[in-house]
C-alpha cells in the first residue's frame, strides 16, 4: 500500500507545485493575516490546497486529511494525509524561489511516506518507510556528522514577535558553536536538504505537523536522526552529530 500512497503524493505535489509556477510574481489575490500581521496566505495558497486536497479525496475518498489552511476532511481508512500546499509562502509572494510542496501520509506506526517537491529547482524528494529516501532516482544516504564547530545548520523563526525574540536569545549561544547557521524559510527543504547533506543538522521550533511530516521521514530514510524535544520542536542531524546538536541547542 505504501508504494500506491506515495504515487498518489507524487503526483498530487507535482500538480500542485505546476500551479505555483506558473503563477509566481503575479498580482496576489485573498491576501490576508493568519497567526500574525507578518504570517500570510493568499488566493495561491488556498487554489494550490484546493488541488491537492481534491486529488486525495478522489483517489482515497476514506483517508482522513489535515491541511494547513483548513482543508480538513474525516476518513476511517486509519490513513491520514499531512498537507502544506505552499511552505514558504513570503518567499512565494516577495518571487524568492526558496518555497516547496510538502505532502505525507502516516498510519498508527507514524508517517509512512512523504515527499517534498521544490518546483524552483524541479527537485522532488520522496521517502517511504523503510525503503530509503531519494532525490528523484538517486537514493540518499547521510554520513554521521562531522565536528559540530565545522557544521552548518539550518533554522527557522516563528512570525509571533515573543517567540522570535526567544529564538534570537537562542543563537547568541548556537551560533559562535557552530560554523554557520542558515534560514532559507521552508521547514520541508531545510529538513530535504539535511538529508541530502546540503546541511548537516537542523532545529527549529513553533513547527505543525504538516509542515515538518515529510521532511522527517526523509531524514530518517536517509540515515539520520530527528527528535521532537516538546511539541513542534524539532532537532534533526546525522547520528554523530546529533547528540552534540541536541545539548547545544537545548542548553541554549
Amino acid at each position: 500500500m505504501s508504494e500506491e500512497l506515495l504515487t498518489l503524493a507524487l503526483e498530487a505535489a507535482r500538480a500542485a507545485g505546476d500551479l505555483l509556477l506558473e503563477r509566481v510574481g503575479r498580482p496576489v489575490s485573498g491576501l490576508t493575516a493568519k497567526t500574525s500581521r507578518t504570517d500570510l496566505v493568499s488566493d495561491v495558497d488556498r487554489d494550490a490546497e484546493a488541488l491537492l486536497v481534491g486529488m486525495i479525496r478522489a483517489a482515497r475518498p476514506d483517508d482522513a486529511i489535515v491541511a494547513e489552511e483548513g482543508g480538513a476532511a474525516a476518513g476511517g481508512s486509519g490513513i491520514t494525509w499531512l498537507v502544506d500546499p505552499l511552505d514558504g509562502t513570503i518567499n512565494y509572494l516577495w518571487a524568492i524561489p526558496q518555497w516547496s510542496v510538502s505532502v505525507a501520509a502516516r498510519d498508527a506506526e507514524g508517517v509512512l511516506v512523504g515527499v517534498v517537491h521544490d518546483p524552483s529547482r524541479g527537485e522532488t524528494f520522496s521517502a517511504r518507510r523503510g525503503h530509503g529516501a531519494f532525490l528523484g532516482e538517486d537514493r540518499l544516504a547521510m554520513g554521521p556528522g562531522g565536528d559540530l564547530s565545522q557544521s552548518l545548520i539550518g533554522t527557522g523563526f516563528q512570525y509571533r514577535a515573543e517567540e522570535r525574540a526567544r529564538q534570537a536569545q537562542r543563537l547568541l549561544r548556537v551560533l559562535p558553536a557552530v560554523r554557520d547557521l542558515r534560514r532559507f524559510g521552508s521547514a520541508a527543504i531545510d529538513l530535504a536538504w539535511v538529508a541530502c547533506g546540503r546541511l548537516d543538522g537542523y532545529f527549529e521550533t513553533g513547527l505543525n505537523p504538516w509542515d515538518s511530516a515529510a521532511g522527517e521521514l526523509l531524514v530518517r530514510e536517509a540515515g539520520g536522526v530527528v527528535e521532537e524535544s516538546s511539541p513542534g520542536s524539532l532537532i534533526a542531524a546525522g547520528p554523530a552529530l546529533f547528540g552534540p546538536l541536541r545539548a547545544l541547542v537545548r542548553d541554549s
